[in-house]
């Protein structure tokens, strides 16, 4: 199985820092961020990988080479204009293959073990979730047994959007727009049709997009 990290961003909730380095590239255990995330998809058994960049792309390119130091093969998917995360993985179809792929997106930090993923199949999307906590976490989706019902924002979605996914490459057949969400323009119609299936993660899992997220993650990990 193949899987696809998002790394094009620009990280803008954490400018200053982003605006020097690629939020990707940003040091835990000092390591960056999209290594450990490629070591925990190769413990997993995932080999290929396929980074989408823009913003400082050269950067992360040069830290990560062609894989061969973490035991991956890496390719890259080379966005001009920033295409937000469905286009982006739409540019990236034709390194991804036919069959459904992990998509990771690159400001992720957890202990989700990739192999349970990687034994799952889907003819459309199989969405992580995580359990909202009553805290800041957005509440993205509610659903029943393994079905995703809603997705919206509302006091009724119970749980977040891990930003982990197994996607069919089939999902994107027929999308004319190179620009889109992957959550809002494409999983959206999908729940609507009852395509979308989920699991609960009941793991360490931290969005790493805020300055308040981020250094809440360093200072756990220092201990």
């Amino acid at each position: 199985m193949k899987a696809m990290i998002l790394a094009a961003g620009f990280g803008t909730r954490l400018l200053p820092l982003t605006k020097t380095i690629p939020k990707p590239l940003i040091l835990f255990r000092n390591e960056p961020l999209i290594v450990h995330q490629i070591r925990a998809l190769k413990r997993a058994g995932v080999e290929e990988i396929v980074v989408n960049v823009h913003h400082l792309a050269e950067q992360i390119m040069s830290v990560l080479g062609s894989g061969n130091e973490y035991g991956v093969k890496i390719a890259y998917s080379e966005e001009r204009e920033i295409l937000d995360t469905g286009g982006g993985i739409k540019k990236a179809l034709p390194l991804l293959g036919q069959s459904p792929f992990i998509v990771l997106n690159g400001d992720v930090w957890t202990d989700f073990a990739f192999a349970q993923i990687c034994q799952r199949t889907t003819d459309y999307a199989h969405l992580i979730l995580k359990q909202n906590d009553g805290s800041s976490m957005g509440r993205d989706f509610a659903f029943e047994g393994e079905n995703i019902q809603r997705f919206a924002v509302t006091e009724s979605h119970t749980h977040t959007f891990c930003g982990i996914s197994l996607i069919h490459p089939s999902v994107f057949s027929g999308i004319i727009r190179t620009k889109f969400s992957l959550t809002r323009d494409l999983l959206f119609d999908l729940v609507q049709q009852k395509k979308v299936t989920a699991e609960v993660f009941d793991g360490v899992w931290f969005d790493i997009g805020t300055k308040t997220s981020l250094h809440h993650v360093q200072k756990i990990l220092a201990t």
